[in-house]
Order: C-alpha cells, then sequence, then structure tokens
C-alpha cells in the first residue's frame, strides 16, 4: 500500500474561528480491477467543499475533501485497458474515498476521461463537477436532448455566475436553448453574458416581473442554483404547465410540492455524487467528460476558471474556503499544485 501526503482536518469547523486544515500521510487503499492511481497536478475548490468541512458527517477520517481534479497515471488496475500510466486524466470523485486534495490518489477509471495533451491543466481542473451537474440536471433531469441546437424554450436560471450556472448557461446555449440568467453585480452580469445568456435578471429585484416583462408568461424549466427556500413559491409559479424545476442546493425548511400538482410540473434534485455513491450508470460520467472534451475542442464552450491559487499547503486551501465562502466568486478556483 502506498503513503500519500494530504491536506485535511479532523473536526468540522467554521471559518471564522481559524485555519483548522493540517497536512496528513494517508494510507491510500490497494487498486481494484477498475481503479487507476493518479499524481494530483490540479484541484477545484466547489461550494460542495465548504459545506462539507462545516459538515462532514460521513466522510472518512480523516477529512481530505476535493473533487475537481486533473491527474497523470502512474499505476492501472488489471482490467483497466482504455488508459496507460503517463496519461493525464480528468474528474470529478466520490465522496466514498479520500478526495484529491492530496499528492496521490486512487480513482475509478470509470468517472474519468483521457485529457489531451495540449489542454491546459488548471483550466481543466475547473471543470469537471459544474459541467456534469450542469449535464444531469438539462439532459437526464429535464430531458433536454443533449444535441447542438436540438432544443427550443426557455431555461431561467437562478446563480448564472457561479461554476455550475456558467456551465449549464453554456451547454443550454449550444442545445438551442433561449437562457435567462440571475445576476446583480456589474461584474457578475458581464460574466453571465460572456457565458451567452440571453437575458439578465436582477435577482435583488421582483424576477416575475422581469420575466413578463421580457415576454414570457412562464418559463419551461427553471434552474435553482441558490437559496431553493428562497426562490422555490416564486419559481413554482413561474414554472410552465409540465415544466421542470431542477435544484442543486438542500433546503432548511420543507417545500410545498403541491404547487407543482395542478401544472402537472416536476421536481428534481440533482447531485453528481448520487451516481458514485450507490453504484448507478457510473460509467455515464466518464462519458460525459469525454463529451466536454469533445464540445472544449470544437470550442463550443470555454473553461469557467477565473482564479488560481499555487502551492499544496494548508494555508492554500483555507484562502481557497474563505474566498469560496464569501460569496463573490464568479467562475471556478482551481489549487495549482
Amino acid at each position: 500500500m502506498m503513503i500519500s501526503r494530504a491536506i485535511g482536518f479532523e473536526k468540522g469547523f467554521q471559518i471564522a474561528g481559524g485555519n483548522q486544515f493540517e497536512t496528513f500521510e494517508i494510507m491510500l487503499p490497494k487498486l481494484s480491477a477498475q481503479d487507476i492511481l493518479v499524481k494530483t497536478l490540479a484541484v477545484s475548490v466547489n461550494p460542495v467543499d465548504t459545506k462539507l468541512r462545516q459538515n462532514p458527517k460521513g466522510i472518512k477520517q480523516p477529512h481530505i475533501l476535493g473533487f475537481d481534479s486533473v491527474g497523470i497515471i502512474t499505476e492501472l488496475g488489471e482490467k483497466v485497458t482504455d488508459l496507460a500510466v503517463g496519461d493525464r486524466v480528468i474528474f470529478a470523485g466520490t465522496t466514498k474515498r479520500f478526495g484529491s486534495n492530496s499528492e496521490h490518489q486512487v480513482v475509478d477509471s470509470r468517472i474519468t476521461a483521457k485529457l489531451p495533451e495540449d489542454f491546459p491543466i488548471d483550466e481543466m481542473a475547473a471543470l469537471p463537477l459544474t459541467f456534469l451537474t450542469a449535464y444531469e440536471a438539462l439532459f437526464e433531469k429535464m430531458n433536454l436532448i443533449p444535441e447542438e441546437a436540438a432544443n427550443t424554450g426557455e431555461l431561467l436560471i437562478i446563480n448564472g455566475a457561479g461554476g455550475v450556472g456558467s456551465m449549464a448557461i453554456q451547454l443550454a446555449k449550444w442545445a438551442g436553448m433561449t437562457v435567462l440568467a440571475t445576476a446583480s453585480r456589474k461584474e457578475s452580469r458581464a460574466w453571465v453574458k460572456e457565458m451567452g445568456a440571453d437575458h439578465l435578471i436582477d435577482h435583488h429585484q421582483n424576477i416575475t416581473e422581469q420575466v413578463h416583462k421580457l415576454g414570457f408568461d412562464f418559463v419551461p424549466n427553471i434552474l435553482i442554483l441558490h437559496s431553493t427556500d428562497q426562490y422555490f413559491n416564486e419559481m413554482a409559479a413561474l414554472v410552465a404547465p409540465f415544466g421542470h424545476i431542477a435544484s442543486i442546493v438542500e433546503t432548511s425548511h420543507e417545500i410545498n410540492l403541491r404547487l407543482l400538482k395542478n401544472k402537472a410540473a416536476s421536481f428534481d434534485w440533482e447531485y453528481m455524487f448520487a451516481k458514485t455513491d450507490y453504484d448507478f450508470k457510473v460509467e455515464s460520467q466518464g462519458e460525459i467528460l469525454a463529451k466536454l472534451i469533445q464540445l472544449l475542442q470544437a470550442k463550443k464552450i470555454q473553461s469557467t476558471l477565473t482564479k488560481v491559487l499555487p502551492g499544496f499547503s494548508p494555508e492554500t486551501f483555507f484562502r481557497a474556503h474563505q474566498m469560496i465562502e464569501d460569496d463573490q466568486m464568479i467562475g471556478k478556483l482551481v489549487i495549482h499544485f
């Protein structure tokens, strides 16, 4: 078995309590037949990391987080035939193993995709989790067609400037949708327009009035990426009959699904870790990431990287978590090892 240095923590903690990230030496598991051993090059920090840092229930101790990653394969399981030692791969990991905030990591090869040599590491590390989340929400939950210009109609995105929102805008535009996205600050509105949104909505003002003013009585597809409790009732009124509302944000209170009943509308949770948590269509995530690479090669979408922090240290990870929790991030933050 192999020992790897990793950055993690022993108990959940709040940013206000100071830096409790530490350097650990962890024992990596023996490779199964489908596994690969990866040397980490860069990782991204996501809001899910900050939530799990505060409440790491169910995460193996010491708590080593990190999901988005680009790394180099150093060892292969016996049944891995489509990859080779020395290949660079991209993946979003699982909650079931130590995360990618580690110099080495054991990963199920089925959730990875081979990265072309000319793709920049940091830009690619920003993408897997948000692309998978946006793709699954749009094409597996809302049943849109995952082909270029194959769809019509509107998509409203609450929190268009975040990591998932930025990818959802680009994917929806590629797929043929008209995109309405919320953003309020000057820089976030500029970013959302750069991602391709057709219409900007200020979430500090009445969303429904703004949507109606644009000429839309209802919206067939709504993606809630911030404060589900706050927005659900209004979105239930705004969603079209037989439409879809999807969310990635856990609620603090019960939401009233009866509001959707007479519209025969649907509410969907999107949680990209569900596939690996329950061993459900695991290989589909590798296939989706292969699609990501195809779209990048065809220049149909672009990376959402906006910030790189250098250095594999507790201080770097603490700073990254501070920046995410400030709720001012646009796009994605990457730590380059």
